[in-house]
């Protein structure tokens, strides 16, 4: 069997390219609210969610970058 090139498709970088905005811009408001609570708990949640959001801009750069291991 042939082994086929990873490609993506204009449309499909540019989907990737809004998923990427959207993460970014969640993960600097949450990063942003973290400045201005006082509750620990909130805190601990609003970090957690930056970081979840900074995790999924790094995937998504690493699959335009063709660094996935498939």
């Amino acid at each position: 069997m042939k082994n086929v090139e990873n490609m993506i498709s204009t449309k499909d970088a540019a989907y990737i390219k809004d998923m990427f905005n959207w993460n970014f811009v969640a993960m600097k408001k949450f990063d942003d609210y973290l400045g201005n609570v006082e509750n620990e708990d909130i805190a601990k949640k609003l970090d957690e969610l930056a970081q979840m959001h900074f995790k999924n801009c790094n995937s998504l750069i690493e699959l335009l970058e063709g660094d996935t291991d498939e």
